[in-house]
């Protein structure tokens, strides 16, 4: 009895039912190891008595643990600790009882410079409204097929293959389709053999840097860039180099003279709707800078986000479908031209860089969702993939010139801004001299969130008025709100 009371505590106040508490606490002490299978417990009127509780509160402790196999109930005898205790986790007896007990802190010393973050992407309260910086509307995403797919596949007698261990570089079938499909709308020539399934851009940005960036290294970006690629090149141990980005794409006399100063080591570009001015480097820059590429020898990293999305005519095709020289390699996903949460991407490169990157890959992550990469792999095959993008552009296409009409008529006197050839947002500067961060706090009391702009600079203190305006996630009656609640924040800023 004196180890049973020592064991077990309870806390009248706390909202959780008294026999609960109970329950919790002996299988506590059984998980523990401080009450052995095969320990008598005490009678309910004697536990009852020491934990100064209803007898029924014990009756009732005891039924549940009865009920989930942690005693055993002999007649005429008692009440054991079962013999043979459960082999997974009982369902929850309550909620947390008593305060975490796990440390905040190691003993041992993290460097918190260690992993090279930003952290400016904050998750928007609840219930706000979001011009984000450009994301796909995940309610537009084929949930349905995918679900279909899901179920045929999982239906088959071979199904469970699906559930075990898979090859690291991805689905053949998936690999096969895409070099397919690439070939098809982006002039890419390419095996399967070339293709790397990665679980989106993000994740194939990280293995190229780590396969191919030593301390040290430099590497040419657009500034304003893409800041989480020029974080994965840091983490890597790269120095960054920036260029400027003017109305064509990415500076090339500032990139060849930085070619001339130093040893370049890579490149990273997005020729299509440059992340985030959205500009679109011309064919004469582009032919120029595979050129600089073969002559300096530099690696280039294609992010081509989002391709798939163009409004105003046929799209430039890729960098890479020129690349005769092992110069270029190519990433994307599906993650942009789908849904957010569909982590597929993918890497395009010469087969011995695949490889390397694919060694990698095993080491973290050892390999991707196989059943995701099949469904995927049959949708494409299908021409399910094709429609939807059909759809999906037309729709895009509409929201954009419904946001562009709605800030051109209630913020033309405020704001100013190129209407994109594609992709899903907008780069717009604030005119006659308004706060952009005064603007973000206003808009977010309102009950909209707005990026401040400057997670977009590779130097967050430079000076600017831009902020990038993300329209493909809101339908048409969404921006109108939106664009309502931005014009009072506006007005609001300006205010002395």
């Amino acid at each position: 009895m004196e180890l049973i009371e020592s064991l077990i505590s309870v806390d009248k106040k706390l909202p959780v039912p008294v026999y609960l508490q109970v329950a919790n606490e002996v299988v506590c002490a059984i998980r523990k190891g401080y009450l052995k299978p095969g320990v008598a417990l005490p009678g309910s009127r004697a536990l009852a008595s020491s934990l100064q509780v209803h007898r029924k509160t014990v009756v009732a402790a005891y039924a549940e643990l009865d009920a989930q196999n942690w005693v055993e109930v002999l007649p005429r005898k008692g009440i054991f600790v079962a013999k043979n205790l459960p082999s997974i986790a009982p369902r929850a007896l309550a909620s947390t009882l008593h305060p975490v007990r796990f440390a905040a802190q190691t003993m041992y010393e993290v460097d918190d410079s260690r992993v090279i973050c930003r952290d400016m992407f904050v998750a928007p309260p609840a219930g706000h409204m979001v011009f984000d910086n450009g994301s796909p509307d995940s309610r537009l995403a084929p949930l349905e097929l995918m679900i279909r797919e899901y179920r045929r596949l999982a239906a088959q007698k071979s199904g469970a293959r699906f559930m075990s261990y898979g090859p690291e570089q991805g689905s053949a079938n998936l690999r096969t389709e895409l070099a397919k499909f690439f070939s098809e709308t982006r002039g890419l020539h390419v095996s399967a053999d070339h293709i790397l399934i990665t679980k989106g851009v993000q994740m194939a940005l990280y293995l190229v840097a780590q396969v191919l960036l030593n301390k040290g290294d430099t590497v040419i970006v657009g500034d304003p860039g893409y800041a989480m690629a020029n974080e994965v090149f840091e983490q890597a141990g790269a120095k960054i180099a920036t260029v400027p980005v003017d109305e064509w794409g990415i500076n090339l006399d500032a990139v060849e003279a930085l070619c001339r100063k130093q040893e370049i080591r890579m490149l990273f570009v997005i020729p299509h709707h440059h992340q985030p001015t959205t500009v679109t480097l011309c064919a004469e820059r582009r032919m120029r800078l595979l050129e600089l590429a073969r002559t300096y020898k530099f690696a280039i990293v294609e992010d081509d986000y989002d391709y798939d999305f163009h409004y105003s005519s046929s799209p430039i095709l890729p960098l890479a479908s020129a690349d005769d020289h092992g110069c270029v390699i190519y990433v994307g996903s599906f993650c942009k031209t789908i849904a957010a949460g569909l982590r597929i991407g993918f890497i395009i490169a010469p087969l011995n860089l695949v490889a390397q990157a694919t060694r990698l890959r095993r080491l973290i992550d050892r390999q991707g969702e196989q059943l995701l990469e099949e469904a995927m792999a049959n949708l494409l095959r299908n021409g399910d993939i094709g429609r939807h993008l059909k759809k999906a552009n037309k729709l895009y296409h509409e929201r954009r010139d419904v946001l562009c009409r709605l800030l051109q008529e209630r913020l033309g006197d405020e704001v100013e801004f190129d209407i994109p050839d594609g992709g899903f947002a907008i780069w717009m500067a604030y005119k006659n001299g308004v706060d952009r961060q005064r603007v973000a706090r206003e808009a977010a009391l309102m009950g909209l969130t707005i990026g401040s702009g400057c997670e977009h600079y590779h130097d967050p203190a430079v000076q600017h008025n831009h902020v990038r305006l993300g329209f493909a996630s809101m339908d048409t009656r969404e921006l109108e709100k939106a664009v309502g609640i931005l014009a009072r924040a506006i007005r609001k800023a300006g205010q002395d």
